[in-house]
């Protein structure tokens, strides 16, 4: 990773984290499950919502009215790579990245600098085609970004923010804001001690940084940690929009944070 400032966000004594809650993958063959679960959110009052869009995956123009009438109802909608699926494998960290994480997800491992670009920016001119708010937030699938430094985005101008998995980049100040990230996507029975233990240590972390990430996937409501889910919505109700991150930016300090391919199947 190239330099880069971290950001922590310390909350008062006694307070909980922030809670940035994003539901993912949204394409028209998980939109039945994304409905479940946006009235999974809405019995629990959990908003803001931000919704991770995928372009390239077959919308018609019902598909888009209906991603136009989340918008109007106040979910906040992000890019989200292009096709959600790997076209190539490009070395054997990125076959291994594969394997063991994100299962052929990571389209942007197999990119160039100027490759990862081209898809950010084919994903939000979709948005612009589409007639839909442009993203300021931009979550590579499985958060993995791929060999492209901070501020290499930050030049491009593309988004204000990109999510990678230890936190949430923001573009113009080439700083990263630690956030760790709850994930309940137990669709195989090892994953689901694995990501018990994950989210424990991740909401230990948030006690210290201040921000916790409560990324949801459509078919989750349908494994083991749906309980876990929907504890976590009642647990953490200082809810808060993305953008919350740009706003009275707290104290920094320099480190390594932002040329990021690690991530797993988001």
């Amino acid at each position: 990773m190239s330099a880069s400032e971290t950001r922590a966000i310390a909350p008062p004594s006694g307070d909980e984290p922030l809670a940035l809650v994003s539901v993912h993958d949204l394409m028209p063959a998980t939109m039945p499950a994304v409905r479940r679960t946006l009235a999974l959110l809405e019995r629990h009052d959990v908003q803001p919502v931000t919704l991770l869009v995928v372009p390239g995956t077959g919308w018609d123009a019902r598909g888009i009215d209906e991603l136009r009438a989340l918008q109007r109802a106040g979910y906040v909608l992000a890019g989200h790579g292009w096709r959600h699926q790997v076209a190539r494998i490009r070395g054997l960290k990125h076959r291994l990245h594969s394997l063991f994480l994100s299962r052929h997800v990571a389209e942007h491992l197999a990119l160039s600098a100027a490759g990862i670009l081209a898809l950010m920016r084919r994903c939000q001119h979709w948005f612009q085609q589409q007639a839909l708010d442009p993203p300021t937030l931009y979550v590579p699938p499985a958060w993995a970004l791929g060999d492209i430094a901070p501020r290499t985005l930050g030049e491009a101008g593309l988004y204000q923010q990109v999510e990678v998995f230890s936190g949430v980049i923001d573009t113009a100040r080439g700083t990263l804001t630690p956030a760790p990230v709850l994930g309940y996507e137990a669709d195989a029975p090892l994953r689901v001690p694995v990501l018990r233990l994950w989210n424990r240590h991740a909401r230990r972390r948030a006690a210290r940084t201040g921000v916790l990430r409560v990324g949801i996937h459509p078919a989750d409501l349908d494994h083991p940690l749906r309980g876990d889910l929907v504890e976590d919505l009642r647990r953490y109700r200082r809810l808060a929009d993305y953008a919350t991150l740009l706003d009275d930016p707290p104290p920094t300090t320099r480190a390594g944070a932002a040329r990021h391919t690690t991530g797993h199947s988001a």
